[in-house]
């Protein structure tokens, strides 16, 4: 697919861009770095956007201000990046928590599920040390705690994508589902 059949397809989909969702580690900021280059678009990781704004990682925002002060800035940083036209967003995993998201992801977005085993979760993120979320916690626990309440808001999306171990099949995978849907629109 090329750049203008990509923009053309969200023209006809009636959406400004694409936003990746999904939990931590599966895979949103390197599949929307993929997608980026491979159709010639821009590509914001809305997690390195706030990073800069605040001049902090985001396990300092989170140890120094709080999650509450972290997810209402990521809710500013969110909506104002879904404002964009013909870009693919990845999003924070919960990021989807928020209402004023979910209604702008909604009427903006074609959303994509990046959807992943929680036990390979668990092996992508046990040596990660800038997760908030997993400091001191049983990884795995915290994994099925965080997908109980996250779940139902991934669901909604517009495309679901089963990630594994091969990016390359991922972005593959996306592309055919992505002409799907709008396949499936051209015939409504």
């Amino acid at each position: 697919m090329e750049k203008y059949s990509f923009k053309k397809k969200l023209l006809l989909l009636k959406k400004r861009n694409v936003a990746l969702i999904g939990h931590m580690g599966s895979g949103k900021s390197v599949l929307g770095h993929i997608i980026a280059k491979k159709l010639n678009i821009y590509h914001i990781d809305t997690d390195e956007v706030l990073s800069k704004f605040e001049n902090s990682t985001i396990n300092d925002i989170f140890l120094s201000k709080g999650e509450t002060y972290f997810r209402n800035l990521e809710t500013k940083i969110v909506t104002k990046s879904l404002d964009q036209k013909n870009i693919v967003l990845s999003l924070g995993g919960g990021s989807i928590l928020s209402r004023q998201t979910r209604n702008k992801l909604k009427s903006h977005s074609i959303t994509v599920f990046l959807d992943t085993n929680l036990r390979d979760l668990k092996k992508r993120l046990a040596q990660s040390h800038k997760r908030p979320l997993l400091k001191n916690v049983d990884i795995f626990s915290k994994l099925k705690e965080l997908d109980t309440e996250r779940r139902k808001y991934y669901l909604k999306a517009d495309i679901r994508i089963q990630n594994a171990n091969s990016i390359n099949k991922t972005y593959l995978n996306f592309i055919e589902m992505f002409s799907k849907l709008n396949e499936k629109n051209n015939k409504n």
